[in-house]
């Protein structure tokens, strides 16, 4: 193979050459072992053969165990008792079959399986489970077989985000009611996605979509990895509302979870033919030590071809538009990335790197571009590993994008332990645009991450208890006044430095208070934190919804040029002493100021010559600030007359205040007047 053009971007790599073609030539090599020189595409199609399928002959039931020797099909049809009428029948490699009449079982009847091995037996669900419920009674899940008689069907076209800055709005479909308890998909469908219209955000992402038992872990401990998550509705209404989201010009990102999966035996895939090791791997490496979970074996053809049909599956069946792959640090690496501080690139090419999930997720990239071009894939990674969102082809993994996920680190870290003061801008701006040249990435100030149990919100940690009492706009507070301005001058560096693309999680937009934490023992099974309480940013008597009439008009300057984030970042001005940053993208020159106390009046700013007016003041009365500026005023910058001596914009720049100008285009002597 020929040098891999990562190295060419990034000479520092040249040393490790050898392993980045090594990688390349694994993922290549892996792939033509799974499918034989199928496309990927043609592959992956795990879900149409196992699991419950309605064929000319009656219902056809195909699951892999091969530790089994014996399977019973349970339900309702034989008083869940094993019975010989409904016995498996052994196949090639471990394959087991069922083929039951059409009166067995009808839509929405539920059923299990009753697996025997040497030595034991156990009450299983299918892995290919498509629906999955929970009995409110016994508390126990079965399968249910979905079938419906009148089954939805799209009718609107998925978005093209090509070209287009890609401004996701991260939701959790459960928490996105303000009542105290879970949300549904059609409350999300006709309540949550006309307000993520309005604020103009072009792509959702998804959360908790795959079954979980426990509602606390956020989604992130799957148990089905089929099966849309029952407790907020039905397969149906799943699809309805990713059909509504594509006819309001929004894509619809999963968050799918290939990193590891529940260690429960009943609901998940845990001992499912009576071994430890059919999905995952044995001995030590089976069980995450952080994470409480289990670890895939990416290495065992099978369980490849089980998660890549997933990703298919997903796409296909719902109208996904791609996926966030969550946990991918754990995945890259033998240590799950946990005993790493990835200050060298040695950490990337050490020998400590599971080669195995890198060349899944390659594929699993690949795959999802054959299923659906122009699909997205993203990557939760905060290692930085090299070529991670670059192209198979160039010594990369496959991935669109890469979440930026120190930046909100950072933003916590100076929030906790600096004080205003001493906040240094230049390196503000150096954590917000470092990141490798050959890739893209989604920048943020917080996720959900940053907002659960034992954290809090950004807009909480500025302003805290003050929120209680001061957010009405008739109340004073130096802190809450500080908190919003902070808040907005935040959320606009970040996604104005982003390098192309921006996330925001589910009423983090409008300063939403506290933190997250979901019905459990230690909170007495409270729904309280565990939702949005979207009537303070409706409720004009307070000061909620000027931060979400802000955020409207951010991301709508951001989305006016659909070629935002291709332009580039140009620090054009960064005193640190003031506490002033300027740089421009495109047309436009973003100003900050962080100063906590001093404004500057004729602030000089070296610009290319021109007129230039105000698009976006955060002190704008709307936006909670002080109106201490004059949005009328044209700028035209100033030349002291002699030769070669640069132009200078004078403007005036409150404290603690963020200005966006626009450069004018220039007249011309035959315009008219």
């Amino acid at each position: 193979m020929k040098t891999p053009e990562i190295i060419r971007i990034d000479p520092w790599l040249k040393p490790y050459e050898k392993k980045i073609v090594s990688r390349q030539k694994r993922a290549v090599e892996a792939e033509k072992l799974l499918t034989g020189g199928l496309p990927l595409k043609d592959f992956a199609n795990g879900h149409l053969f196992f699991g419950a399928h309605r064929h000319k002959d009656g219902i056809v039931f195909r699951e892999w165990a091969p530790n089994a020797v014996k399977i019973f099909l349970i339900g309702e049809f034989s008083g869940w008792l094993e019975s010989e009428d409904y016995s498996f029948t052994a196949k090639e490699n471990g394959v087991w079959e069922l083929v039951a009449g059409d009166d067995v079982i009808k839509h929405s009847g539920l059923y299990r399986l009753s697996v025997k091995w040497n030595g034991g037996s156990g009450s299983r669900l299918p892995a290919y489970a498509k629906r999955v419920v929970q009995d409110n009674e016994t508390m126990i899940f079965n399968a249910q077989y979905w079938d419906p008689p009148e089954p939805y069907r799209p009718v609107n076209t998925p978005p093209d985000l090509s070209g287009e800055p890609l401004l996701i709005y991260e939701a959790h479909t459960g928490m996105a009611t303000e009542e105290q308890r879970i949300g549904t998909f059609n409350e999300f469908r006709e309540q949550v996605l006309p307000y993520i219209q309005r604020a103009g955000y072009n792509a959702i992402q998804l959360m908790a979509i795959q079954e979980h038992p426990y509602y606390g872990s956020f989604g992130y401990h799957v148990s089905n990895f089929f099966a849309v998550s029952s407790r907020f509705g039905t397969p149906d209404d799943l699809k309805k509302l990713i059909d509504e989201a594509h006819g309001m010009g929004i894509a619809v990102i999963m968050d799918l979870v290939h990193s590891h999966a529940v260690k429960n035996v009943n609901e998940g895939l845990a001992e499912f033919d009576g071994t430890g090791w059919q999905y995952f791997h044995s001995g030590a490496k089976r069980e995450h030590v952080a994470w409480d979970s289990l670890c895939f074996n990416y290495g065992k053809p099978e369980v490849a071809h089980f998660l890549l049909s997933n990703c298919k599956y997903w796409i296909e069946e719902y109208g996904f538009d791609g996926f966030r792959f969550d946990g991918v640090t754990s995945m890259l690496y033998l240590d799950h990335g946990l005993e790493r501080s990835f200050t060298t690139y040695e950490n990337y090419f050490d020998g400590g790197q599971d080669e195995d999930a890198i060349a899944y997720l390659t594929m699993a990239c690949k795959l999802v571009h054959q299923v659906k071009p122009g699909a997205i894939c993203i990557a939760e990674e905060m290692s930085g590993m090299p070529g991670l969102a670059s192209p198979a082809g160039d010594g990369g993994i496959g991935f669109d994008f890469r979440l930026s996920m120190g930046i909100p680190d950072y933003w916590i870290k100076i929030i906790k332990e600096r004080s205003d003061e001493n906040w240094n801008i230049g390196e503000i701006w150096h954590e917000l645009t470092q990141k490798r040249a050959e890739e893209k990435t989604v920048s943020y100030a917080e996720s959900h991450d940053q907002a659960l149990v034992g954290d809090k919100t950004i807009a909480f940690r500025l302003m805290d208890k003050e929120m209680y009492d001061f957010m009405d706009k008739a109340s004073q507070s130096l802190i809450i006044d500080r908190g919003i301005a902070l808040h907005k001058m935040i959320r606009l560096i970040t996604s104005a430095t982003a390098g192309d693309g921006y996330l925001n999680f589910m009423g983090n937009e409008f300063g939403h208070p506290e933190w997250i934490d979901f019905p459990r023992e230690g909170n007495n099974w409270s729904y309280y934190y565990a939702r949005r309480q979207w009537s303070l940013a409706g409720d004009k008597r307070l000061k909620y919804h000027q931060l979400g009439d802000f955020d409207r008009a951010m991301i709508s300057l951001i989305r006016r040029d659909r070629a935002y984030y291709s332009y580039s970042r140009h620090l054009v001005h960064n005193n640190e002493s003031d506490q002033v940053l300027a740089f421009t993208r495109g047309t436009l020159l973003f100003v900050f100021n962080f100063n906590p106390s001093v404004s500057f009046s004729d602030y000089g700013i070296k610009m290319t010559p021109g007129r230039y007016k105000i698009l976006l003041n955060s002190d704008n009365n709307d936006f909670g600030g002080f109106g201490r500026i004059d949005e009328s005023i044209e700028y035209i910058t100033q030349w002291n007359g002699k030769v070669n001596s640069p132009h200078y914009l004078k403007l005036y720049i409150p404290n603690r205040t963020a200005v966006v100008f626009e450069k004018q285009k220039t007249r011309s002597v035959y315009d008219k007047k």
